[in-house]
């Protein structure tokens, strides 16, 4: 089965074609993304109503990308896959009415996808992937929660951010320390410097947020404040701004290594999926591959290129749904608020 994924959930416009008669890594025949970065860095943040006209212009002449990178035409689709929720309105709207309109026209089924459970089951495009039951982490900038993978589609919630997910907590404080936006990936950058500049490698130690009582919540909105506090004291030269972005960046990376810990035992396994835009922090990956094999098991990542939002997550669990005889009727269905939860199992 030929499945077209198309993500628009928020600022970025994915599409990708995956190949069910394909095996591992080389199912995923085509993918394009286009990122709004450059559109929104001047307002320093999302502007909905700009992200809903930008995947507008660009969907439909990255579908014609798309399918000529994978050497096929429209009528060669079996299905088409799409973000049904959680995520912006209007910009839902714009890849449920494409894709609902191009699989009528084409005859073939179509699916409104859940954005969390594309970005769970990223890393089983990739070759070897992990079988249920395991942990996943998922990892964003809207969202941060553990949750026990008992099967594609039965899913249970072990613990959640209280307030801030980790992505987000990175983008506010790197907006605070005055670095341009999208601020996360420029925070992580800027703390890989924290060992090349004349500075102090852990001269800011902040706390492990929620670490020091049981329970698999997170909390990160406290971190970043004590940030702000460090910034405001600081000289903030340039080996000093390094210094407190590397001790930002550890306090995250051991707060959800130590709460991925303790979801591994509460769950019985010994193996992790790590899902999200902030599943491509290095750092991240090497604490959370260090701790999975020191326990004698394994953590798996997609590749960076998936970590983010994309089209091929969406086109991999549409096609999963789709081959389990799934699919929606006609309407076009936006559901920007979406419990994974109540998500129906695949068919044994």
């Amino acid at each position: 089965m030929r499945v077209l994924g198309i993500e628009t959930s928020c600022d970025e416009t994915g599409v990708a074609v995956y190949d069910t008669a394909l095996a591992g890594a080389a199912a995923l025949r085509a993918q394009a993304l286009y990122s709004q970065i450059a559109l929104h860095a001047e307002y320093g943040g999302v502007v909905p109503e700009l992200a809903s006209r930008d995947h507008v212009r660009k969907l439909v002449p990255l579908i014609r990308e798309t399918l000529a990178q994978a050497g096929m035409t429209p009528a060669d689709l079996d299905g088409v896959a799409y973000t049904a929720g959680p995520g912006l309105v209007g910009a839902l709207l714009v890849g449920a009415g494409v894709a609902r309109s191009l699989a009528w026209a084409l005859e073939v089924p179509a699916i409104g996808v859940h954005h969390m459970e594309g970005h769970l089951l990223a890393p089983l495009i990739e070759d070897d992937p992990p079988a249920p039951p395991f942990v996943a982490l998922l990892v964003s900038g809207g969202h941060t929660q553990l949750v026990a993978v008992e099967a594609i589609g039965r899913y249970r919630l072990l613990g959640e951010t209280l307030d801030d997910a980790a992505g987000e907590a990175f983008d506010k404080t790197a907006k605070l320390m005055g670095l341009p936006y999208p601020g996360g990936p420029q925070l992580a950058a800027l703390a890989a410097q924290s060992d090349k500049v004349p500075g102090t490698p852990g001269a800011y130690r902040f706390s492990r947020p929620m670490t020091d009582r049981p329970g698999l919540d997170f909390s990160f909105s406290g971190l970043k404040t004590q940030v702000l506090l460090a910034w405001q004291g600081s000289d903030r030269s340039e080996a000093t701004r390094a210094d407190i972005a590397r001790g930002f960046e550890d306090a995250v990376v051991d707060t959800l290594a130590i709460k991925c810990a303790r979801a591994l035992d509460a769950a019985g396994s010994d193996t992790l999926v790590v899902a999200g835009g902030v599943g491509a922090n290095r750092r991240l990956r090497e604490r959370l591959a260090a701790m999975c094999a020191q326990r004698g098991g394994r953590a798996c990542f997609p590749r960076p290129a998936l970590c983010t939002d994309n089209g091929a997550m969406i086109a991999f669990a549409g096609a999963l749904r789709l081959q389990a005889g799934q699919h929606d009727d006609a309407s076009v269905r936006a559901v920007p608020r979406w419990d994974m939860a109540t998500l129906s199992p695949l068919a044994a």
